[in-house]
């Protein structure tokens, strides 16, 4: 091959416009790969990466097959090889799109620009050198034989096997010899002499019997001072080329030789008396990428959009924030590896160790960055704007990716950023560059639980974690999906062979532990939540730890300035500096939470920072501002109601309401918060505070949504109170537990929690819990057919509530009573205790248990045959269940509409109105399902559905069957007819 005419490949043809495709890149200076757009494209086995290079290198004339099977096998193809052939060209077109491989003449060949390949490129740049070098423009042609050294990435035509690969790989190798030759004489040219000693030594040792290369290192130690040096390196080609070859060393070299002891005055350096020229080179530094990497494809395909974007005016720059450990330094480095062919001439990479004490400083940073250029230490200034402005200067025309990992804020990297489209700049940190303009954001959340178990597989074993999956996603979910917590119990497990999933999943149960257990070797989740907290001011990690305390999936504004003691304002600054810092996230507008795992490191940080009185403050704060909130939203529902009054007194102020609209829409979207920190206040002084929380907020035990979790709270509440022997919270505990069981139809549990609620409560001489168990006791004796004991109970409960000027009270004792009146027969007097109890209601103003009583009228009104206004009143009941939110009130209704219609003999909507029953769900349980199920059985039998009504009677039984109840009979009678036929 001749030195300057690059590889020899078959002769050029340059397809017609119409015949490329412009969105496919190709690189074979390096492993064989191939792009659309940013998103790399799979290139199958080597066979078929290897008929690709073929297709490539031919620059878009047709290869034959016969060709192609010699360029893949050699002299011994297998027997299926042309059939091979046609199947990797099959694929292949699949992967690129047809017009990109496309068959002609019995072979085929790839359409695409000669831009479009790295190896077309880096010709092009290497003619553009030696025209600028014949035109003694040395930088120029400097800079354009870096830019084709740069396109290089590593060995080209990497694993692919086959002849015609190792030829051209052989040639390849040549050429880019030749290259940094040129390369070197050039840097010799420009005065740069000692500094190319350093990569002459490297090269002549890479390359021993490489004469070229020794000749260069000779005369750049001569240059440098080094004559004795240079002597030596032809002393030892001289014996080197004896002992390999047999042979002396070539003319010029011995030449050279002479020239040196002689002390030939054309061997100095040219320009001598004149400052040396910048020596331009292409930094590689990106660190290496995780061969584990996994997932975040979305966010892989936006970067790579963003930096590999056509240039235009701006120069690109994109921010990733994130909290430590969610992975932005390993997605930064894997999208820049992405990205490298779209910047030949280099990638710097610093960390800026913002997260820590002592982050970079830009002007040191911006010497190593020059350092890294190829400028020397005396051309570099000492101020940071001198070097900011020499540093734009030197990219300035050129294609360099800056990654700026770790930064502190902004400020610390305007200085690094290139100033000029072509070049691009990615940078991670834990806060959010809201004030770098122009700077494109991205958000990096924790990874989704498919992401998460797929990571924790590769780096496991696909051997050890398939068999316990369950376990696997109780680790990752104990990690809280965060890729370093994840990295490190995968890496614990993986060096334990003895452990299984299962160990360490319970070993990440321990909430206390969990942490301590995040770490292997130098990686701690602790150790980098560490880093952030290091750098927040007093009031700012004051309220990071004291706002972790809380449980719940977040926390409201409000509810975080009663926590700390703070207006508002004053609050929501903190607040937002913590989002800034990626320790907190901001949920919604006005709502912020923690990742699960930085709620854990927050309360450690209490634990060890914070006095125990100011934790106990606040938590007390908190269950105040709750506790006079839920009061309220309960006040304004039912004026009049006495409940409130007999609450526990709070020392702090809740919120105020413009109307009930706003107050349920607060309730019912704090409802979570609320129920998981009555539940984690159930402890020494606010025992009794929460359990009155939870009685106040018994509304969410009638939602449906809340029902699980109130139930819940519930039962701890009565664990709590029982366990430190406190009579009056046990007795209302006794009293919210038996409201459960009692909608959910399960009466016995109800009744023995009734009766010991008021069993304690006149043991504590608390007269609140009496009134509601004897409402309760009354209904439940009513459902049990215990009527005597019913009429007992609930007439002691509308005396009570006269007593205590309690008209909601009332009201709902002789709603239940009318109901109790029904049971007996005794229609009328139903009808009319109905009308007493809405008219009470009524008259107070109570809108919500309002509802409640024109439910009660309208049964009564159904049973009695009046059927259309039963209908009216239900559907007034209707309205007020879904106005107040109270989705289990509004399916019991529409079953009681269900059973008008069907008294109506309006079969159609009674079924219809019985299935919306059994969509939404409703207030009973078990036991009033079947009574839905017999109400759709009856209505589908009228409508000649025989089959299905069988069906919806059959489940009936077997739950009445299963609750011991008498009304399993009545269902037996239904189905009896039915077997018969």
């Amino acid at each position: 091959m001749d030195r300057d005419s690059g590889p020899r490949v078959p002769e050029q043809r340059s397809p017609a416009p119409s015949e490329v495709v412009v969105d496919l890149r190709f690189s074979v200076l390096g492993p064989v790969r191939a792009w659309r757009g940013g998103e790399a494209l799979p290139s199958g086995s080597p066979q078929q990466r290897a008929l690709l290079a073929a297709l490539l290198l031919r620059d878009g004339r047709t290869a034959t097959a016969a060709e192609l099977i010699d360029a893949i096998w050699g002299e011994d193809p297998p027997s299926q090889a042309l059939a091979a052939v046609r199947t990797y060209a099959s694929r292949l077109r699949k992967i690129l799109t047809a017009n990109a491989l496309v068959s002609e003449s019995g072979g085929y060949a790839i359409r695409v620009r000669r831009e479009c390949l790295d190896l077309f490129v880096a010709q092009e740049l290497a003619a553009s050198a030696e025209k600028a070098r014949a035109a003694g423009d040395r930088n120029q042609a400097r800079a354009q034989i870096d830019k084709s050294l740069g396109l290089w990435d590593g060995e080209a035509l990497a694993n692919v096997p086959g002849p015609y690969a190792e030829n051209q790989r052989a040639r390849l190798d040549e050429w880019r010899l030749q290259l940094l030759e040129t390369r070197l004489e050039l840097d010799l040219e420009s005065g740069c002499h000692a500094e190319a000693v350093s990569e002459l030594t490297a090269l002549t040792a890479a390359h021993p019997l490489r004469e070229r290369l020794r000749e260069l290192l000779m005369l750049a130690l001569y240059r440098s001072g080094r004559q004795a040096e240079a002597l030596a390196v032809y002393a030892d080609t001289r014996r080197l080329l004896a002992e390999e070859l047999g042979v002396d060393p070539r003319a010029e070299l011995s030449q050279l030789q002479q020239r040196i002891l002689r002390a030939d005055e054309e061997l100095t350096a040219p320009d001598e008396t004149q400052t040396p020229a910048p020596r331009v080179t292409q930094p590689a530094q990106l660190p290496a990428t995780v061969p584990d990497f996994t997932g975040r494809t979305s966010f892989v395909r936006e970067l790579s959009a963003r930096l590999c974007a056509p240039e235009g005016s701006v120069m690109a720059v994109s921010a990733l924030a994130g909290i430590g450990g969610v992975g932005k330094t390993t997605l930064a480095v894997h999208v820049a590896h992405e990205a490298r062919p779209q910047f030949p001439d280099g990638q710097l990479y610093t960390d800026l160790q913002g997260a820590g004490n002592r982050a970079a400083e830009p002007v040191a940073v911006l010497g190593s960055f020059l350092r890294a250029l190829g400028l020397a230490d005396s051309a570099i200034p000492d101020t940071l704007d001198e070097r900011a402005a020499l540093y734009r200067s030197t990219l300035a025309e050129r294609k360099i990716l800056v990654l700026l990992d770790n930064a502190r804020d902004a400020a610390q990297i305007r200085p690094l950023l290139p100033g000029t489209p072509g070049s691009a700049a990615l940078i991670t940190s834990r806060v959010r560059m809201v004030d770098l303009a122009g700077a494109h954001l991205v958000d990096l959340d924790v990874m989704s639980p498919e992401e998460a178990l797929q990571l924790f597989t590769r780096i496991v074993g696909e051997e050890r974690v398939p068999a316990e999956r369950e376990a696997a996603l109780d680790v990752v979910a104990a990690c809280g999906f965060l890729p370093l917590a994840i990295r490190i119990a995968a890496s614990r497990l993986a060096a334990r062979r003895t452990w299984t999933v299962s160990v360490l999943a319970a070993k990440l149960a321990d909430e206390r532990r969990r942490l301590d257990e995040l770490q292997a070797g130098d990686l701690a989740v602790k150790a980098t939540f560490e880093l952030g907290y290091g750098q927040l001011e007093p009031e700012q990690a004051r309220a990071f730890r004291l706002l972790g305390l809380a449980d719940g999936p977040d926390i409201s504004l409000a509810a975080a300035a009663a926590t700390l003691a703070l207006p508002p304002q004053t609050t929501e600054d903190l607040l937002e500096a913590l989002v800034d810092t990626s320790l907190l996230e901001s949920a919604a507008p006005g709502r912020y939470r923690y990742h699960d795992l930085v709620r854990l490191y927050a309360r450690s940080c209490t634990e060890r920072d914070e006095r125990p009185e100011e934790t106990e403050g606040a938590l007390s704060r908190l269950l105040d501002f709750y506790l006079a909130t839920v009061t309220r939203v309960y006040a304004i529902e039912r004026p009049g109601d006495r409940l409130p009054d007999h609450l526990a007194p709070t020392e702090h102020q809740g919120l105020s309401f413009a109307g009930r609209h706003e107050a349920l829409d607060w309730l019912y979207t704090e409802a979570h918060c609320v129920l998981a920190f009555a539940q984690q206040s159930l402890v020494g002084g606010r025992l009794r505070r929460a359990v009155d929380l939870l009685w106040a907020a018994k509304d969410l035990a009638e939602s449906g949504a809340n029902s699980k979790q109130y139930a819940s709270a519930s039962r701890a509440a009565l664990a709590a109170s029982r366990s430190v022997g406190d009579a009056r919270a046990r007795g209302r505990a006794h009293t919210v537990l038996s409201s459960v069981h009692l909608m959910a139809g399960r009466y016995a549990e109800a009744d023995e929690q009734a009766e010991q609620a008021a069993r304690y409560a006149r043991r504590a001489d608390d007269p609140a819990p009496v009134f509601w168990t004897n409402n309760d006791r009354g209904i439940i004796a009513t459902n049990q057919g215990r009527h005597t004991d019913a009429e007992r109970y609930l007439r002691q409960a509308i005396q009570d509530s006269r007593a205590d000027e309690n008209g909601a009270g009332e009201a709902s004792a002789l709603c239940n009573l009318s109901r109790l009146y029904l049971f007996m027969g005794n229609k009328e007097p139903a009808i009319d205790l109905a009308r007493q109890g809405l008219e009470i209601l009524d008259r107070h103003g109570l809108t919500m248990r309002l509802a409640n009583a024109h439910y009660t009228l309208g049964v009564a009104l159904t049973e009695a045959g009046r059927h259309e206004e039963a209908l009216e009143q239900l559907h007034d009941a209707l309205d007020g269940f879904e106005a107040n939110r109270q989705r289990l009130w509004e399916g019991t209704t529409y079953f009681r509409i269900a059973q008008a219609h069907l008294s109506a003999l309006r079969a159609g909507r009674a079924a219809q109105h019985a299935e919306q029953a059994l969509a939404i769900g409703f207030i009973g349980g078990d036991q009033m399902r079947a009574r839905v199920l017999i109400t759709l059985g009856r209505a589908l039998s009228t409508l000649g559905q025989a089959d299905r009504a069988r069906a919806c009677w059959q489940e009936a039984l077997t739950l009445h069957e299963q609750q011991g109840s008498a009304e399993a009979e009545e269902v037996r009678g239904l189905l009896d007819p039915l077997s018969a036929v």
